[in-house]
């Protein structure tokens, strides 16, 4: 990855894409460091740290700390996560927004573009509206968060929804800039930043529980935790990302063959090539959307007054058995989903057979296609397990050992490293395509 960077810095064009990557995450940044006015960050702090296991607690991991610390930037980029499962949902199911997607070209992709951004628009102000309702009722513990000042509640409340809701749409701007002008996939880019912003507090975490230990210390809720505890939770880490590479760039490779054939006194084709399929195909999308849905109706239950201690939280709590096997299952069917939007058998096929291809054994047209779909929904379903799997372990690990850090570190660490190979992956499609470029000129 260093090498990739070091390579891509030297040409210009892309040198100026990444400092305007920089510039841009730097700005996030920045956003995630401005509080909010009329509100008491202080208290607000205290009590997100008693609910660090809850899902206020995977929220501010998602917005890099910025939800906890009622920032501009604090409903992150979860309102277009949100937005963007919605729009592709409906553009399934409504016929009107599959034609524009489909058949609409470029005009088309941008209708869909600004629908998903007014979408983003109203979940974010929903969202802002329940932070509101959460930071005036502290959530049924009795005590406000606001501090107006002596100005009118309702002039308090606009201020605060309304900037929350500018900041998740400037977030999303944001985003957008990255991947028209910098170096592509900025939302996932976005999220990663925020995501690596919070290793240090899981570092300190991981520390504190070993002088704990050390200590003895008998405090109320003091966590400890043995050094071979900290030790493997280190080589655990490393043996995810290292499983999570390789998976990442693993594929099933069916075999073509195409057939001879004479063009005036020139014989063509004859050639054997392959088709690479990835094993994991749709990437970390399956994660981020699963993870969006599952935590949803706690989301919306959380905003809610006196619900801070109800059974429908402890349900949806981040390490409870119920929102563990909701967020397995959801992970496996976004991960068909996925694949089933970005590998078309039947296209394919029909490809296959106008360029005179074959698989070995295999008639062309129908039986070609059915047999790609075969070998696709094998390996989506290894895919897809593959990614529940990874991401409720820590889940597990960390609701076994106390550490709720670890549970929603674990699953940041997919994210972190798919979007750290996808970043590499589009710089090394870009050098290469102006290597290619320069030749021919």
């Amino acid at each position: 990855m260093i090498e990739t960077i070091r390579n891509a810095w030297k040409i210009p064009e892309l040198r100026k894409k990444l400092m305007f990557t920089a510039f841009i995450l730097l700005i996030f940044r920045l956003g995630n460091a401005v509080p909010v006015p009329y509100i008491n960050t202080g208290l607000l702090a205290t009590y997100f740290d008693s609910a660090s296991n809850t899902i206020f607690g995977l929220m501010n991991a998602m917005s890099g700390g910025a939800f906890g610390a009622a920032t501009v930037f604090a409903l992150g980029i979860q309102p277009y996560i949100n937005s963007s499962i919605i729009i592709q949902l409906l553009t399934i199911a409504i016929p009107a927004l599959e034609r524009m997607q489909k058949e609409g070209g470029e005009e088309g992709r941008k209708k869909i573009a600004a629908i998903t951004r007014y979408t983003t628009v109203a979940i974010g102000l929903l969202q802002g509206l329940g932070y509101y309702w959460l930071i005036r009722n502290g959530n049924g513990s009795g005590q406000s968060f606001l501090d107006n000042g002596g100005l009118p509640d309702l002039w308090v409340g606009l201020v605060i929804v309304l900037t929350f809701t500018a900041g998740s749409a400037f977030v999303m701007w944001l985003g957008e800039q990255i991947t028209e002008f910098g170096i592509g996939n900025g939302i996932s880019i976005i999220l990663f930043a925020g995501i690596v912003s919070r290793v240090p507090q899981m570092v300190e975490a991981i520390i504190v529980g070993i002088q704990n230990w050390a200590t003895g210390s008998t405090a109320v809720g003091a966590f400890k935790l043995h050094p071979v505890g900290a030790v493997a939770i280190v080589i655990g880490m490393l043996a995810l990302v290292v499983f999570i590479v390789f998976i990442s760039n693993a594929e099933r490779r069916l075999r073509v063959q195409y057939a001879k054939r004479m063009v005036g006194r020139k014989m063509y084709g004859g050639q054997s090539t392959h088709i690479p399929m990835k094993v994991n195909m749709s990437g970390v999308m399956p994660i981020i959307f699963a993870q969006s849905i599952a935590s949803l109706p706690a989301t919306i239950a959380a905003f809610i007054p006196g619900s801070g201690d109800s059974l429908f939280m402890k349900l949806f709590d981040t390490t409870s058995i119920f929102y563990i096997v909701i967020y397995f299952l959801l992970i496996l069917g976004f991960g068909y989903f996925y694949a089933t939007i970005q590998f078309n058998p039947i296209e394919v096929a029909n490809n296959l057979k106008k360029n005179g291809g074959f698989i070995p054994g295999i008639r062309p047209g129908k039986p070609t296609a059915e047999f790609i779909q075969t070998v696709l929904n094998k390996i989506t379903l290894f895919g897809s397990l593959y990614l529940s799997v990874i991401a409720i372990a820590p889940i597990v690990t960390g609701a076994a050992i106390g550490l709720s850090t670890l549970a929603i570190g674990g699953t940041s660490v997919i994210i972190v490293v798919s979007v750290a190979l996808e970043t590499v992956k589009a710089l090394e499609a870009q050098m290469l395509m102006r290597h290619y470029k320069g030749f021919l000129e």
